[in-house]
């Protein structure tokens, strides 16, 4: 089984912190070989940004807001000015007003939903689209990021659990699109982890230590280990798995009610 990155490039979006999931997977993929280009969105991002890419040796960042279609070209005009080509694109971006991440779905406003749709799901689609030139000619793997919110209800996890099952359901069709070019689309939906991200969410820590107690493996996932199965995915190993939800959170997906010793 060929798990090496060796002589593979792609684009990292949504790293925010060495905490990050999408750090996890840069450092990962880093680490088999492949050679990395950061996405961030504005200046006060790029600077946490800059060194975390210096350490994997990168310098190739492009400042995107995926909201706007002019940056969006522009990145993507810069990406290929340097690599005419690419082999794999991490999509880590999702939003929501942290103010509707506690409380009652109910509740949710419209103006929330759009934008939290707009940025966690439909920036897929558009980054996909333009990666597109890119890799069909050599083929490629496109990754997104979801959680099981998506079609089971996580307290407190309102919006995004919408965001996140358009995002599964995008993934699908845009692997149907790009499978007659050799272009690969699979999400990863990790357990809860401790993340930038996360902690915007309500009752994070509870919601943390209940799955760690409960999960089959007794554990959540770890960087590491979500970095792993990218690296399965981008690389030849993951040559025929492609429309895929692939958890990594420690088996807990799987529990209907929590384990005997916490009931």
């Amino acid at each position: 089984m060929d798990m090496s990155m060796k002589g593979m490039r792609g684009l990292v979006m949504g790293v925010a912190n060495d905490r990050s999931i999408a750090w996890g997977i840069a450092r990962a993929m880093h680490a088999a070989g492949a050679e990395l280009a950061f996405s961030y969105q504005g200046e006060a991002f790029g600077k946490r940004v800059e060194p975390l890419a210096a350490s994997l040796g990168s310098s190739l960042l492009v400042d995107v807001d995926v909201t706007d279609d002019a940056s969006l070209d522009a990145a993507f005009a810069a990406l290929s000015d340097t690599w005419p080509t690419i082999d794999f694109l991490v999509h880590a971006i999702a939003y929501s007003d942290k103010s509707e991440l506690k409380g009652r779905f109910l509740n949710t406003s419209r103006d929330n939903f759009k934008r939290s749709l707009d940025i966690s799901c439909y920036s897929f689609i558009e980054v996909a689209r333009r990666a597109y030139p890119l890799m069909k000619q050599n083929g490629g793997t496109l990754l997104t990021l979801t959680y099981q919110g998506s079609n089971r209800v996580a307290p407190n996890y309102n919006v995004m659990g919408v965001a996140k099952a358009a995002l599964e359901a995008a993934t699908r069709y845009l692997a149907n699109d790009l499978g007659p070019d050799g272009i690969r689309v699979n999400a990863i939906s990790p357990g809860p982890m401790k993340t930038l991200a996360g902690a915007a969410i309500g009752g994070a820590r509870r919601t943390f230590k209940h799955t760690e107690a409960n999960a089959p493996l007794r554990s959540n996932a770890t960087l590491d280990a979500v970095g792993g199965t990218a690296v399965y995915l981008a690389s030849p190993a993951g040559a025929y798995t492609t429309g895929e939800i692939i958890r990594v959170d420690g088996g807990f997906h799987v529990l209907g009610m929590p384990q005997a010793e916490n009931l």
